[in-house]
């Protein structure tokens, strides 16, 4: 019997020191940080709303992304994701679009995923095409961005927190439009409506830029703006230049550099071992479970850089 007790004795302290040890690491237990981790394990997607009412085309379309039970918000931050597929294919429907769009609002975010006007589909490439087109895909956004705004009480969103994100031609559509007005874009190709076009650039509709493997056309226009930029890069990219020797684009690494120079706040992810869309060889239909892991580090990464530059400072 004395045995027994003992033996009784010693669980019974063992478990409550065990339970004081918990008590004790209790209070130094963090809750999620939103914007930085995964608040909310839900979220709801309205499809096929149109940024344009009154337009005829049906490529002014976008889906709303909004996490459920956000009460603790009365304004969110807004990611507007662009597709890529080179201006000639795609759409926001794209499976990495909506991994990114669903991660982001999982977070806090409110994310619209928009379509825009693509070009005629030729695989040549062509300089003055690629330009054009993303000159017409830059309008489409500013039209988003222009109609986000307008009703961002019903939306609940924080206008001064709206954020371009995209991968590829995405990525090239988000940094036109915080860099370039439509007069350099168009005296870029020697268009005569250059002249005509406007010459203002307007960083302050734009609060960062993701760019997952894009490019701009003319570093130069980093001096046009700070708007913070978070790229994320395969270095063996054919598609996308990662930098921008022997190609008409300035990639991740040129900008990066360029940004660092003009004390733009900036940062860059490199993938040395693969290549556009972080794939070892770039395939635009099919996507590997690794691949979407990829996709996923890139957006983590993006989410890091965004609290900081964002929100950290008002914590």
């Amino acid at each position: 019997m004395r045995q027994v007790s003992l033996i009784s004795m010693f669980k019974y302290i063992l478990t409550g020191s065990l339970l004081l040890a918990a008590l004790s690491a209790y209070p130094q237990m963090k809750s999620p940080t939103r914007y930085k981790n995964e608040v909310f394990p839900d979220i709801s997607v309205g499809k096929n709303l149109s940024y344009s009412p009154n337009a005829k085309t049906s490529a002014h379309r976008f889906d709303w992304y909004e996490p459920i039970g956000d009460t603790g918000a009365s304004l969110r931050p807004l990611i507007i994701w662009m597709h890529g597929g080179g201006f000639q294919l795609g759409s926001k429907s794209m499976q990495n679009v909506k991994l990114w769009c669903s991660y982001f609002t999982r977070l806090g975010y409110v994310c619209a995923a928009i379509d825009y006007r693509l070009g005629k589909t030729d695989f040549r490439f062509d300089i003055d095409g690629l330009v054009r087109n993303c000159y017409g895909a830059v309008r489409d956004l500013r039209l988003a961005i222009a109609y986000l705004k307008a009703n961002a009480a019903r939306l609940r969103i924080d206008t001064t927190r709206i954020i371009l994100a995209g991968n590829s031609a995405g990525g090239m559509m988000a940094l036109q439009t915080a860099y370039s007005s439509d007069a350099e874009l168009l005296k870029l190709i020697g268009d005569p409506d250059s002249a005509r076009a406007s010459h203002r650039v307007e960083p302050g509709d734009v609060a960062a830029v993701v760019s997952f493997w894009g490019g701009i056309f003319e570093a130069d226009w980093l001096r046009n703006a700070r708007v913070p930029i978070v790229s994320v890069h395969g270095r063996l990219d054919n598609i996308v230049p990662y930098d921008h020797i022997g190609s008409s684009l300035y990639g991740s690494a040129y900008i990066h550099r360029v940004a660092d120079s003009l004390q733009i706040p900036n940062r860059l992810k490199t993938y040395d071992d693969y290549s556009h869309e972080l794939q070892r060889r770039f395939n635009p239909v099919i996507a590997s479970k690794l691949t979407q892991k990829r996709w996923l580090e890139a957006a983590q990464f993006a989410a890091d850089f965004l609290y900081e530059e964002l929100f950290a400072g008002n914590r």
